[in-house]
């Protein structure tokens, strides 16, 4: 069997910046660091860029090298040891792709969600019958074992956490026209949908067919943000592949992108009523 890759998280991508940073400051190359402290070249690149986890004592090695002093290195040792816990996901199936166990690795330790869909209800919001009418509609060449494991891991992801993570979600009108499965799915998922936006932490708004054309037209994305001076990163779930961006440009833009759809978008009071009369009328 296959292992499967590790994914990163965000606490390991906080490590990873900060023993970027540190070696910076200190003006110290990956060379001189590798030369000095017996770490292999291509070790200390994967580390600094989150692709591997250090061993405690590695980790001891280049904070004893950066002159980092024992408080500061004892937190980051604790966040070393956070990021090495085996969470829900790592365990809960071997069904799901690399890139998809990726992304609910950030999900869950994000601290906030902005979502955008234009075809289907966000994950995070979606009932079971309604995720598993759409997950193997969208995508008909997956076999069972992994359609169940993705429907599985989304019903995960809607677990409650201390503390919730904001979810801003922002969803076209032609998400509610569109019938995923029969009646009585569409009418669960919507009555869902009216549940989840009188939630504090779950802002709701919808961008009616009366917009017109929108920036959004091109596709769903979600931005995923983080506590800790962890950088945003942006994921967009293509056919093919997922992507996930994380540049300064890239998250700005984005960001930039969400602002326009929040300002273009009915309130969260009409999108309510939009929800409402769109579950009168499922028959």
């Amino acid at each position: 069997m296959t292992q499967r890759r590790q994914t990163p998280t965000a606490r390991l991508r906080r490590l990873a910046m900060e023993l970027r940073q540190l070696r910076e400051r200190s003006g110290l190359s990956r060379e001189q660091v590798a030369d000095a402290t017996e770490i292999n070249r291509a070790t200390l690149y994967r580390i600094e860029m989150a692709q591997a986890k250090p061993q405690v004592r590695t980790l001891r090695a280049l904070l004893n090298m950066y002159g980092v002093p024992e408080d500061h290195q004892n937190d980051l040792i604790a966040i070393l040891k956070l990021a090495k816990e085996e969470h829900w996901l790592q365990v809960a199936s071997e069904n799901l792709p690399d890139q998809y166990a990726t992304y609910i690795g950030f999900e869950r330790e994000a601290a906030g969600v902005l979502n955008y869909e234009s075809s289907f209800v966000p994950g995070l919001l979606q009932t079971e019958a309604y995720a598993r009418t759409a997950i193997p509609a969208g995508a008909p060449e997956l076999p069972a074992a992994e359609v169940e494991s993705r429907v599985a891991a989304r019903m995960a992801r809607q677990a409650k956490r201390d503390p919730l993570p904001t979810i801003e979600v922002i969803i076209d009108e032609a998400v509610l026209c569109r019938r995923v499965g029969g009646p009585e799915i569409m009418r669960e998922q919507l009555q869902r949908l009216l549940n989840e936006s009188e939630q504090s932490h779950v802002t709701l708004q919808m961008i009616p067919f009366r917009a017109g054309v929108h920036p959004g037209m091109h596709g769903s994305f979600v931005i995923l943000q983080f506590a800790q001076d962890v950088h945003d990163v942006v994921y967009i779930e293509a056919s093919t592949t997922d992507l996930f961006l994380d540049s300064e440009k890239d998250i700005r833009r984005y960001n930039l992108m969400f602002k326009h759809l929040q300002a273009i978008a009915a309130t969260p009071d009409e999108s309510r009523d939009l929800l409402a009369r769109a579950l009168t009328d499922v028959n």
